[in-house]
């Protein structure tokens, strides 16, 4: 086993072999900072997987298991409901899948843990593409986005996870960057304490799949949220909170200018993406009453 240090990052191995700059590491390690070891995760195969480690060798100082891409949440409700029967009920369940693997693939089961009101918490970081099998797209690229599957940039919008979460009028659900780490920890807290289904989708800058210099992960993450190219805001009992607001977003050029993946984008497509952009932005405000 790897030698981990009894400390709140130290719940997952030094050495762990993520890419350069992989937005993953920095998230899984502040994500189980907060939640501690009295902790069960579930990892599909994917960019994560390496977590879990392979043989009698594991990634982390926590329990868990790697499932498979369609079953996440089911994995974690059945574990939930075992651990209960067991009389333990504070023992935190988590589900940490990708975005292929959540909104794609998995979204049938997370459907049901919400549906259901399991007491499951549920992560998805969300590096916009299936980037552990070649960078292949997933519902979850934004428009104009270069993927080996959409070598003419993606013609069509990303899949809007949390409006699908507050379609199931879940407890709690928000959204998270490494542009804001304070932030995270703080909405980790929130979704380990709901007394029900809590959902986190947290943007995952991918230097592999986006084109852009490792050094460079957490600029690119500042500038998604500056843009408005991903939103940080929670759904809390029916309510929703808009953590960051801006006066005026930058342009959705500055954020694309920074990754190779947008090169394909003409001016005409930049002009119609910033339109949408702003529109999401002015959409979510209405919803949280802050027009």
């Amino acid at each position: 086993m790897f030698d981990i240090v009894k400390e709140a990052s130290g719940l997952v191995s030094h050495g762990v072999s993520a890419c350069a700059g992989c937005g993953l590491e920095l998230i899984i390690r502040n994500v189980l900072g907060v939640l501690g070891e009295d902790t069960t995760i579930v990892i599909p195969p994917g960019c994560s997987a390496l977590f879990c480690g392979y043989g009698p060798n594991a990634g982390m100082r926590v329990s868990g298991l790697q499932g498979n891409l369609e079953n996440t949440a089911a994995y974690a409700a059945g574990i939930k409901a075992g651990y209960a029967m067991q009389g333990n009920h504070h023992t935190t369940v988590l589900g940490f899948a990708g975005d292929g693997a959540t909104v794609d693939i998995g979204i049938q089961s997370l459907s049901g843990v919400m549906e259901r009101r399991d007491k499951v918490m549920y992560i998805c970081y969300d590096n916009e593409a299936y980037m552990n099998t070649g960078i292949q797209g997933s519902s979850s690229s934004p428009v104009g986005a270069w993927t080996t599957t959409t070598p003419g940039g993606k013609p069509t919008r990303r899949k809007d996870l949390l409006r699908i979460a507050m379609a199931h009028d879940i407890p709690y659900c928000a959204s998270a960057s490494l542009a804001n780490i304070p932030d995270l920890r703080k909405k980790v807290q929130k979704a380990k304490d709901t007394d029900g289904p809590s959902l986190l989708h947290i943007h995952c800058p991918c230097p592999t799949g986006w084109r852009y210099h490792p050094s460079k992960t957490i600029e690119v993450a500042k500038s998604a949220v500056q843009s408005g190219a991903w939103l940080l805001y929670e759904y809390c009992d029916g309510n929703i909170t808009v953590n960051t607001k801006f006066k005026e977003l930058k342009p959705i050029e500055v954020y694309f200018s920074l990754q190779g993946r947008f090169k394909g984008v003409n001016d005409e497509g930049m002009a119609e993406i910033q339109q949408q952009v702003k529109s999401q932005y002015e959409a979510l405000l209405a919803l949280a009453g802050l027009e």
